[in-house]
């Protein structure tokens, strides 16, 4: 096969990712030097199509990048009003009073909104400043250095054949090289994992954990919407299979934010997180809500949920990984997009100080401190023993323990119960099929919960059929050789999509991939017990296409 050859583009500063963290590294650094070359390449076929989080913001990020965001008209107008916790059982709830609560955990001041849009708000401010950002631009490829820094990323390729060749309209995109390279790609990003395990950088730290975020939005009547209200659950109907939670935020326009995560360190692998999902609706607290409304958007990502433990080194030669791509969550808060904004700037303030220094391509170290010794590293230190607890001893001696560990935090700074390590991987937490009993799940109504691909259709997803599959699979026998067997594969389970299927039995049976139906939240690619999948980049514009997310 004939060499590609591409024409290649320099800037001082290229960013992957128009999320939050993306966007406010590239804004600030042009309110530094509005000289600097920045170019952000965003794979979704807008800024924001590919944005999806609860969300309720904490304001810091936003204050810390734009102070005057209030006289800008950002779509951030919805007030936390009023915060509601809840330990569910089957028909009923346990109010938790908030002043049980360290205050770390109010949500007095911050805003319920749609980040997607915020995103696309950002994109704006950032174009208004100089920031160039091409959409609907996948970067599908590392540039490396003869020296073995990242210097730079292959963006636009198009037209690859299924068998992977380049196919008659084959496009082959360009080399975007840059003195400084930004992950900001989210969660279990393609780049940022070659660039984790290619420079060592989870090297001494936990393994990072995740959860899995499903979202719904419905439009209900307005006599059952209270604009600023956030209600968050736990128990069931995980109870003690998994751990995780429910959300339901009152937005505006008559619409609620419904999400669900599951954490994905649940070891039965009979378990149906979409399913878990399609449950929660069922309970009274949110069924009488949901009656009479109507859904008009659906999603899922993975989460972050490592913390403090699990951070890995986030500067590298010629780059560094932002926002989720670090791993920035505060679990339970249930909120990082304010750690991510934080860490875009930490970023973008570190890289146009190297650029003004005549340097390049070396490790920005000032990044790394900046992030563990600032408002980030505070803000997950001090909560960083209640997802180890959880996972380890559940829900309610976290709640104990981990609450007591975050109110001396909260009042002294210091953590009477240390620092908590994380055990397993998510994946090697999964056990064979044989030491649980399959979990019956009732059928979806049609009226409050909704079958897997008819949720889809509510995604705005489409992908090319005549591309690769973005799903690849180091070994295609092993699904039906080894996890089938073992697991009952549990891909069939886990995608929130129903990417994954058996087809057939006995010596017939085939492990088929649905790539079209993929909404990118790459819980494959963490969750396999064989770590046979990985997740890369389908081309530019396809997946998912968010509306209000």
């Amino acid at each position: 096969m004939a060499e590609i050859v591409r024409e290649a583009m320099d800037y001082d500063v290229v960013i992957v990712g128009a999320g939050p963290a993306g966007l406010s590294a590239a804004i600030r650094l042009k309110q530094i030097d509005p000289g600097l070359s920045v170019v952000v390449l965003e794979k979704g076929s807008e800024v924001g199509a590919h944005i999806l989080s609860g969300a309720v913001l904490d304001t810091s990020g936003l204050d810390a990048l734009i102070p005057d965001w209030r006289e800008r008209d950002a779509p951030v107008r919805v007030p936390v009003t009023e915060d509601r916790f809840y330990i569910l059982g089957p028909a009923g709830q346990m109010r938790i009073p908030t002043s049980l609560m360290p205050p770390l955990m109010s949500n007095h001041g911050a805003y319920i909104v749609s980040m997607a849009n915020l995103c696309r708000w950002l994109g704006r401010e950032a174009e208004a400043l100089g920031v160039e950002i091409f959409a609907g631009m996948s970067c599908s490829e590392l540039v490396w250095g003869e020296d073995g820094r990242v210097a730079g990323v292959v963006a636009g390729e198009f037209g690859r054949a299924p068998d992977g060749s380049p196919g008659p309209a084959y496009e082959p995109g360009m080399e975007l090289r840059g003195k400084y390279v930004l992950l900001a790609e989210g969660v279990r990003g393609s780049l940022s994992k070659q660039a984790i395990a290619r420079f060592g950088l989870g090297k001494g730290r936990c393994p990072q954990k995740y959860g899995l975020g499903m979202k719904e939005i419905w439009e209900i009547a307005p006599d059952r919407h209270r604009p600023g209200t956030v209600v968050h659950t736990m128990g069931w109907p995980l109870g003690r299979e998994a751990g995780g939670g429910g959300f339901v935020y009152h937005t505006e326009n008559n619409q609620l934010y419904v999400g669900f995560v599951v954490h994905l360190n649940y070891a039965n692998p009979w378990l149906f997180p979409y399913m878990e999902f399609q449950r929660f609706k069922h309970h009274p607290l949110v069924a009488d809500l949901l009656q009479g409304g109507k859904r008009v958007a659906y999603g899922a990502r993975a989460i972050t949920e490592g913390g403090w433990q699990s951070l890995p080194q986030v500067a590298f030669p010629g780059g560094a990984l932002l926002g989720c791509a670090a791993g920035l969550v505060n679990v339970p808060r249930i909120k990082g997009n304010h750690n991510a904004m934080l860490s875009g700037i930490a970023a973008a303030e570190a890289a146009a100080a190297a650029v003004a220094a005549g340097r390049a391509g070396d490790t920005l170290d000032a990044y790394d401190r900046a992030l563990r010794e600032g408002p980030v590293g505070r803000d997950l230190r001090r909560v960083r023993n209640v997802k180890p607890l959880w996972s380890k001893h559940g829900m309610l001696a976290s709640l104990a323990f981990g609450g007591l560990d975050m109110w001396v935090s909260n009042l002294t700074g210091w953590n009477p119960l240390g620092t908590q390590r994380h055990g397993k991987t998510d994946a090697a937490a999964t056990e064979p099929a044989a030491r649980h009993r399959p979990i019956d799940y009732p059928k979806p109504d049609g009226v409050l919960s909704f079958d897997r691909l008819t949720n889809v259709a509510f995604s705005g997803t489409n992908h090319a059929e005549d591309q690769p599959a973005h799903l690849r699979l180091a070994d295609p026998a092993l699904p039906i050789a080894v996890n089938l067997p073992q697991y009952a594969e549990p891909a069939q389970r886990y995608c929130p999509a129903g990417v994954y299927e058996v087809v057939g039995e006995g010596a017939a049976a085939r492990f088929q991939i649905n790539f079209q139906n993929c909404v990118h939240c790459k819980t494959c690619d963490i969750k396999d017990p064989s770590q046979n999948i990985t997740w890369v980049t389908p081309q530019g514009g396809d997946g998912p296409n968010y509306p209000n997310m």
